[in-house]
């Protein structure tokens, strides 16, 4: 089935206009029918296939980021599960789903993505976090996150998913706006410290060093680029010269909707600091990290998935995972991780647990301290291993015990934990301003400063 969006055009002729007057550069104008195109068509095709959103909803979600994306003229093909969108008749591209891949951009060339064999996450009849098992909920907070929940998307921030796990224990959870326990939520930036810990598996097997070598290409021909360490480059330390700005002509936007490799991409850029002295955050430099830990675990994607589903996956109980590869089968680590709920929790879990969860350990307890603690930049320390800290000068969040650290994404996804607290705060949503992350945390802190009465009260009399 074919559904066709028109929208007028002409105030975007005037904005195009307006911006030329105003001193845009050329290079910005040329690049923006590939960007619009390039986001209607993979955020679209994501939205439906991979999250199951309406097609009104997926458009509503994608024009929120510029008035420019309302003159796309979109298609989607639910018998292809694919989705073409086109800007002002100048720029056409498709995306297209795979079954455990998600969509990708479509390159005719490029078919790495067919014929690989996505392994299945088994249904454990378990509990949380081992298994699919519903939570024995405590109903005085499952009525307080509720009541957040409302009020938030009352004052029309959009949020879709609240949840709270308390010592080990999920005490409660709060949906809406089309997302329930089983949905797939895009937690965007929080991809990236799902991609760290990946790393830092790997490091407790034994298969990846602190110290040792990245690429091989960064050591040809005295290339300055092989001075950079690891721990720089899962710090955003790493000196490379990256434009995190998401505007036509930036790199983070070529890189996430025009170009079929997002590690290609990023390896191109050239080293602009001193490794290890300047703080730059960089989705670039996370693919980066993606292209590693591919490189180090072998069997291209094939082998990518394998280790991902045998070795991380299933050890946490995952039930609704989804890791979309690129165009080239690079994994896209900064950005394009969908998850329920339930799932972005396990993996905040297993942070709290110091490295071990369902009773067994997967990350190295030294390296958790080193992940949440802050870099030796000049200019910018409470960020540890691709996680923001509330540690530093000014916290983050001031209403928040200092051992508070977050993976944090794109339209305010936010997962907080607080290991002094033994607590976990996730929430999921489409922002397109802020979000009141101080305040609200703080307050459902509060209430679950005595869970574990609460909980035994509430299941005495249930």
């Amino acid at each position: 089935m074919k559904k066709r969006y028109l929208v007028p055009l002409v105030l975007l002729s005037v904005s195009v206009a307006t911006s030329l007057g105003l001193g845009i550069s050329p290079h910005y104008v040329a690049s923006t029918p590939s960007v619009a195109a390039g986001i209607g068509a993979k955020l679209l095709c994501s939205a439906k296939y991979v999250s199951g959103y309406s097609e009104a909803q997926a458009l509503a979600d994608v024009e929120s980021y510029s008035p420019a994306l309302q003159a796309l003229s979109v298609e989607f093909d639910d018998a292809r599960r694919s989705v073409s969108a086109n800007f002002l008749g100048i720029k056409t591209i498709s995306a297209s789903y795979r079954e455990g891949l998600g969509c990708a951009l479509d390159f005719p060339e490029l078919n790495v993505r067919d014929g690989v064999v996505v392994p299945a996450l088994p249904q454990v009849d378990a509990p949380w976090p081992a298994g699919h098992q519903a939570p024995a909920l405590s109903a005085s907070l499952q009525r307080q996150l509720e009541g957040m929940l409302a009020a938030d998307n009352a004052q029309g921030l959009n949020t879709r998913a609240l949840l709270i796990v308390k010592n080990g224990e999920l005490v409660a959870e709060a949906y809406g706006q089309g997302v329930d326990a089983d949905s797939r939520v895009l937690g965007w930036s929080m991809a990236k410290s799902l991609t760290a810990m990946l790393l830092g598996q790997l490091e407790w097997q034994g298969r990846l060093a602190a110290q040792a070598p990245l690429f091989p290409q960064w050591a040809k021909d005295q290339d300055p680029r092989a001075q950079i360490q690891l721990e720089q480059l899962l710090t955003m330390t790493s000196g490379l010269g990256f434009s995190e700005v998401y505007e036509p002509g930036g790199d983070a936007t070529a890189m996430l909707f025009v170009e079929p490799s997002a590690a290609d991409y990023a390896a191109q850029s050239s080293l602009s600091q001193k490794p290890g002295s300047y703080f730059s955050y960089s989705s670039g430099t996370t693919n980066l990290l993606a292209r590693l830990l591919q490189q180090q675990v072998g069997g291209g994607l094939q082998g990518s998935l394998d280790h991902l589903y045998s070795e991380f996956y299933q050890p946490l109980g995952m039930q609704r995972a989804l890791f979309e590869v690129d165009s080239s089968g690079g994994l896209v680590g900064s950005s394009y991780f969908y998850a329920s709920a339930r799932d972005w929790a396990r993996i905040g879990q297993l942070m709290l647990g110091q490295g071990e969860i369902n009773g067994r350990r997967l990350l190295g307890q030294a390296w958790v301290s080193r992940a949440i603690s802050p870099n030796g930049s000049a200019n910018q320390q409470a960020y540890g291993y691709q996680f923001w800290l509330n540690s530093g000068v000014k916290p983050r969040w001031p209403n928040l015990p200092a051992d508070a650290y977050a993976a944090l994404g794109n339209r305010k996804q936010v997962m907080m934990m607080v290991p002094s607290e033994g607590l976990l705060i996730l929430r999921l949503g489409w922002s397109t301003g802020g979000y009141p992350v101080n305040e609200r945390f703080a307050e459902l802190l509060a209430v679950t400063s005595s869970v574990k009465n609460t909980l035994q009260a509430d299941l005495s009399t249930e």
